[in-house]
């Protein structure tokens, strides 16, 4: 299955995405929303692997820590959530884009860093390859993409946000924590 590293949202920008979530489910269309899991919430993968094994995981805190005490980096606390993006393939992803400043292709540096001896990392989450997003809508057809991006778009506002915490899922247990 999957392991992942996520950035979540802090309440005001967790709020606005899930608006954006409702909106298009009550659209009838597809919709993070839609997801009824208790750990469902808006977030920004920055890491995943097949496995991340408990000397990774205390690499990976003892690098959170260090850049919220202003340690020898700086932990981005905040981030820009832009337009929408599209990943494709017959069944596609809609999502908001993540401004990628340096601070954050930084921090997913580390983490990659930090990882790197982890099984299963993907070559689209390497450095210089990864695409920041928070993801409205997965597994959706290309025409309830495009119907999806014209409604969202009317109304579409950038979203300054806060990185409120660091969370840890495991897609095998089906559980998820805070790290950092």
């Amino acid at each position: 299955m999957v392991q992942s590293v996520e950035l979540l949202l802090d309440e005001r920008s967790d709020d606005a995405i899930r608006r954006e979530w409702n909106y298009l489910a009550e659209l009838g269309l597809p919709s993070q929303a839609r997801h009824a899991g208790a750990s469902n919430r808006p977030h920004m993968t920055i890491a995943v692997a097949s496995r991340i094994d408990d000397v990774a995981e205390r690499r990976l805190a003892a690098l959170i820590a260090d850049g919220r005490d202003a340690g020898s980096w700086r932990f981005p606390e905040s981030v820009r959530l832009g337009g929408l993006v599209v990943f494709g393939g017959s069944r596609a992803v809609l999502a908001r884009s993540v401004v990628p400043t340096s601070a954050l292709l930084d921090l997913h540096a580390r983490v990659y860093e930090a990882l790197a001896d982890s099984p299963g990392i993907p070559p689209h989450l390497e450095p210089g390859h990864w695409t920041p997003h928070v993801t409205l809508a997965m597994r959706a057809r290309p025409e309830d993409i495009g119907s999806a991006a014209s409604h969202l778009v009317t109304d579409l506002r950038d979203v300054d946000a806060e990185v409120s915490a660091v969370r840890r899922w495991d897609g095998d247990a089906r559980v998820d924590w805070l790290i950092g």
